[in-house]
């Protein structure tokens, strides 16, 4: 599975720095390193719907309060 954060300055304004270390942490505490591929990228073009990421190319709008819920329902689903 392939997760990608935007990093550019509207997302990253909006908390995708800590979007991405949440993240970070959530993937090794559920052991998920070798299933899930974490990767930044830069603008997506929907800046205005907060930090935008991709799940295999679903794109979501998650902010630094929701990326536990997030995580549960979009990542570990899948895993």
């Amino acid at each position: 599975m392939k997760v990608t954060v935007c990093i550019g300055s509207s997302c990253h304004l909006k908390g995708s720095r800590q979007v991405v270390e949440r993240l970070q942490a959530l993937i090794a505490d559920n052991k998920l390193q070798d299933k899930v591929e974490l990767g930044g990228t830069f603008c997506m073009g929907k800046c205005q719907q907060g930090v935008c990421v991709n799940v295999d190319e679903e794109f979501h709008s998650v902010t630094p309060q929701s990326v536990d819920d997030f995580f549960k329902t979009a990542i570990l689903t899948r895993a």
